[in-house]
Parts: C-alpha cells; structure tokens; sequence
C-alpha cells in the first residue's frame, strides 16, 4: 500500500531565494521537528544525485534516513527519492515552487508514502498522521523560511 499527503503554502520572499532555501536539505532541521540531524553528501551546491542523510524520530524511535535528489530546476522543481531502506518510506516527493505577482512563493510539497514488510500494515498510520499535521508543516515551512530569508 501507499498514499501520497501535500500541502500548499505561501511564502513571503522571492522564488529563488525559497527554491536555494528548500534545495537545501540541511535547513530541514528548522521546520521538521523529526529530523535530529542531516548531513549534504557532496558538500556542494545541491543538484540531481546530491544525497541527504539524516536521522529521524518518529514516535521515539530513531532511524536512519537517505534521500537523493532526482531533479532539481531553479526555481520551480526540486525531487527525491527515499534510498534508504525502512518499514516505511518516500517513494517520490517534491517541491513545486510557482513566483506569486506579490513577490512572494507558492510552494507546493508532496511525498508518496509507501510500506515495505511490516511497513505495509504502518503505512497508513503514517499517511494518516502525515495529512493531519500538512497545515502546521506547511505553516512550519513558511515561518522558516521567512525568518532564514531576508525580506525582499
């Protein structure tokens, strides 16, 4: 089983500076309270085979997380893929990013959800949680970025 959770928010700076905010995995530390640490491998500028690794809580259970970015097109598009290998995991998410006439960013995030072994009983649990909590990370996402971005 999988299932697919978005949310859609708007953002008070201009599209490059979210896109360079976003393509920049290590910054989810600022709206994503699960993720305790993640690293950029290279370190250099994000683009397509960029891998992030991370550990992650969720209900008090820590696990390792490898995500690698499957295209990244300044400034509208950013993916990944989850290569790690947990009960759960993200099949495909991404970022869309579309500049508003006010000077300001819609951002559009999704990820698709899917279970492997065990997983498959989890992942609607998962899904479940992930759609109700969509407003506050979208909500979450906006005030990181507004404070990390300097207003245009």
């Amino acid at each position: 089983m999988s299932g697919q959770f978005e949310v859609t928010t708007e953002i008070d700076r201009p599209v490059e500076a979210v896109f360079d905010y976003l393509a920049d995995g290590r910054n989810d530390p600022q709206f994503s309270p699960r993720v305790q640490r993640i690293d950029r491998v290279p370190e250099t500028p994000t683009a397509v085979g960029t891998v992030f690794r991370s550990t992650v809580k969720d209900a008090g259970v820590k696990t390792a997380r490898e995500f690698r970015i499957t295209a990244c097109e300044a400034p509208a598009r950013i993916r990944w893929t989850e290569v790690s290998k947990n009960s759960v995991s993200v099949a495909e998410g991404g970022y869309d990013l579309e500049p508003l006439a006010d000077g300001g960013t819609r951002v559009r995030l999704h990820n698709v959800l899917e279970g492997h072994g065990l997983g498959r009983l989890l992942v609607g649990l998962a899904l479940a949680a992930a759609r109700k909590d969509a407003p506050a990370f979208g909500a979450r996402i906006k005030a990181a970025a507004e404070t990390a971005i300097p207003p245009h």
